[in-house]
């Protein structure tokens, strides 16, 4: 048990309104062991555990600091609400990080074919009378995006402030947990044993080897980060590379990284919507930035593309989908696991399905060479990122503090286990300008991905 959570714990002699609720929380827990078991024990605010299961792993187990969280999800039981209660430590995991505790949960041994609708509601009902009026502490998080989260309002949409309230927690945040190159998109791991470093060289490669990256080429970064890819490929292939990013922060460390390794006559970066982009340019790669951009700025968004690179020039426009859906209404539904997602994390975001995006490219006068999914390739990379976040546990805090660092390792969790389990994709698309009639001017093999 954490000090942290010690002090959570309810440690007076309980009364008898107490002791109603705690009977109450123990019968629940009980219930559910028999009918949806998992391996994993539940601790009660008095400190004491109560299996979840008959056959619970001795070192993982669920703690609720006090009876206002039970009371508080009754009256608002919302993912947010739970999110909440879980980035102050009102709801802990324990036995290992939230992966491993989240591995543990997951394999359980609830009975296939077990549904919600068939729990015994009116026994949940009862038990559930004693919390209904229980205080609890607040559930307003201070830490969500104060206005519409989603982006669908124009008057309210800023890209900037979108982008930096993402990526501006600042670069000594990020440092703890992505590889010395500062890749914030999905590594390619050329073997499953790959370290996150050397997945993310590869991926940087093979950008590069998909680009066709030749010497002396203009080859623009749309949303560069912070810099990686557009120092390796000046470095390694001979490329005069320019980057644009909204981030201050990514802005700040790639000027002083093109400074350090020598590369300011080959390299530049500029803090600029790429909507105002001027020039022509040989090869363009965009890396998990048209997530930001909107769906219905689409068109803005592949025509200045277009604009800025030359007849047969090649595109990479590389970033995570969602499956997609029966029908437009459905697909455009915003789950509450999205809405967190926006609020609290990206503001203004939104994922497309593949299909569309391939029509958005064609429709705005592209030609699709090469579609590939990486959706493994992210789940590992993102539970990498769990997991060396939870390593840097107390610099983490110290840097954007406990409630954002625990809803920061949520995000993180939560996301490679989508994709794991496949509602979250990611491709990397291949294209061409395609303006005069004639061959397309690729290889006939795709040999040159791989020598």
């Amino acid at each position: 048990m954490t000090e942290r959570t010690a002090r959570n714990l309810f440690v007076e002699s309980p009364s008898g309104a107490d002791l109603r609720r705690l009977q109450s929380a123990r019968k629940i827990v009980e219930y559910l062991a028999e009918v949806a078991p998992a391996r994993f024990s539940v601790q009660l605010w008095d400190g004491s555990m109560v299996p979840l299961g008959p056959d619970v792993h001795p070192d993982f187990f669920v703690s609720i600091s006090d009876p206002g969280v039970i009371g508080s999800i009754l009256r608002w039981p919302t993912l947010e609400n739970v999110l909440t209660h879980y980035s102050r430590g009102n709801i802990d995991f324990h036995g290992g990080d939230l992966i491993d505790f989240l591995e543990v949960a997951r394999n359980t041994d609830t009975p296939k074919g077990f549904k919600a609708r068939n729990l015994n509601k009116w026994f949940l009902f009862r038990q559930s009378l004693p919390f209904l009026f229980t205080p609890s502490k607040s559930r307003n998080s201070r830490h969500g995006w104060a206005r519409d989260e989603t982006g669908k309002d124009e008057s309210q949409r800023n890209n900037t402030e979108f982008i930096q309230f993402h990526y501006d927690l600042g670069n000594d945040f990020y440092k703890l947990f992505l590889d010395p190159e500062m890749q914030y998109s999905c590594a390619h791991f050329t073997d499953w044993n790959d370290t996150l470093e050397q997945a993310q060289k590869n991926k940087l490669n093979m950008i590069c080897r998909k680009l066709q990256l030749k010497s002396g080429e203009r080859f623009l970064d749309i949303g560069c980060g912070w810099g990686g890819l557009i120092c390796h490929a000046a470095t390694n292939y001979g490329v005069s590379a320019h980057g644009v990013t909204l981030s201050q922060e990514q802005y700040d460390l790639s000027v002083e990284k093109i400074e350090r390794l020598g590369l300011k006559d080959r390299v530049s970066v500029e803090l600029r919507d790429y909507s105002s982009l001027e020039g022509t340019y040989d090869k363009i790669a965009s890396i998990g930035m048209y997530e930001h951009v909107g769906i219905a700025n689409y068109p803005t968004y592949f025509k200045t593309i277009r604009q800025l690179i030359r007849d047969r020039g090649m595109v990479l426009n590389h970033g995570i989908t969602r499956r997609a859906k029966s029908n437009r209404k459905r697909f455009n539904k915003i789950s509450p696991e999205k809405r967190i997602i926006k609020k609290y994390i990206f503001p203004g975001s939104e994922l497309d399905h593949i299909g569309h995006t391939l029509e958005s490219m064609e429709a705005c006068g592209f030609e699709i060479h090469d579609v590939e999914g990486l959706r493994d390739h992210y789940a590992l990379t993102s539970r990498m990122w769990c997991k060396r976040l939870s390593a840097n546990e107390d610099k983490a805090i110290e840097l954007v503090g406990y409630e954002r660092y625990r809803i920061w390792i949520a995000y993180l969790a939560g996301v490679s286990y989508s994709f794991t389990d496949g509602s979250l994709r990611v491709y990397q698309v291949v294209a061409t300008k395609h303006k005069s009639k004639g061959a397309s001017g690729q290889p006939s093999t795709r040999s040159h991905l791989y020598e």
